[in-house]
């Protein structure tokens, strides 16, 4: 049974740093690409990072929304089977529900989500 299982949300004031982590069962997490998405209130869900599951000499390939590069860093410690989202430089309209995700055999899987709110 696929379990993602999200922690590390809160409130944190502009400017303000939060790291999330996602806890991963019940799949072969190493062979895994793995997303984090956030959702606004009354919005879409939306792509934050992904990281893939091919390493190379330079680490991990990683991806990141337009609206996070340079703030955020995703990474992934595959001897937990957790997956992380280093938030830095934190603004009002990062406040969301964050998910993490991963995609088995043409599935989505989602986590319950943890609630960010940056606000002062």
């Amino acid at each position: 049974q696929v379990q993602l299982v999200e922690s590390g949300g809160g409130l944190v004031q502009p400017g303000g740093s939060l790291r999330l982590s996602c806890r991963a069962s019940g799949f072969t997490f190493s062979n895994s690409g793995m997303y984090w998405y956030r959702q606004a209130v009354g919005k879409e869900r939306d792509w934050v990072a992904t990281i893939h599951s091919l390493i190379t000499s330079f680490g991990h390939s990683t991806n990141y929304a337009d609206s996070v590069k340079g703030r955020f860093t995703i990474s992934r410690d595959n001897t937990q089977n957790t997956v992380y989202l280093q938030m830095n430089s934190l603004k009002p309209e990062d406040t969301a529900v964050y998910y993490c995700s991963t995609i088995l055999y043409g599935s989505n899987y989602w986590g319950q989500g943890t609630q960010v709110t940056v606000s002062s």
